[in-house]
């Protein structure tokens, strides 16, 4: 997977300064670098039990249902406030400088449901730790939580203590 880091432009400065951004449109542009997340994601979670790919919203639309369509799973999209029709159930987290909120349907997991969260990027843990209370809070198992880039040195790890969390790529800095 050290590869798919070639794949991956960065980007000084954006969005504000300091800060350097990991696009990952530079990857999934590329057929083969799509490929090989979908398919090191996959040979990752072929051993579990995954009933529902949980994908949140936006980046997280990119992988959670190709990811769900290889594992023979269903795909339950979790979006932001007001842009899903049917009853919602909603969690509210706490971010650096203020709060954000995520939903999904009230009926996308049923009790038992096995999910596993999949999105773009580990950074500080706080919205897959979210999405994770929403799926206990409906009475699913979250069985895992994928994703494509982990920025090891942001601890979002730790947030996430009690789960099984994998990354395809992880930057130290």
């Amino acid at each position: 997977m050290h590869n798919l880091k070639t794949l991956i432009r960065e980007v000084p400065d954006f969005p504000k300064p300091g800060i350097l951004f990991y696009d990952i449109t530079t990857l999934i542009k590329d057929a083969c670098g799509f490929r090989a997340v979908i398919d090191g994601l996959k040979d990752h979670y072929r051993g579990s039990k995954v009933d529902t790919v949980l994908g949140i919203e936006a980046r997280g639309f990119i992988f959670a249902p190709a990811l769900a369509y290889a594992l023979g799973a269903g795909f339950v999209p979790v979006r932001k406030p007001k842009k899903l029709p049917a009853e919602r159930v909603t969690v509210t987290y706490a971010l650096e400088y203020g709060t954000d909120s995520l939903e999904m349907h009230k009926d996308a997991v049923g009790h038992g449901q096995r999910v596993l969260i999949v999105d773009d990027l580990l950074a500080t843990g706080g919205t897959a730790a979210a999405a994770a209370h929403m799926v206990s809070d409906v009475g699913g198992v979250v069985s895992g939580i994928g994703f494509v880039v982990e920025l090891t040195f942001l601890k979002g790890r730790q947030r996430l203590a009690g789960h099984d969390v994998f990354s395809l790529i992880q930057y130290d800095k």
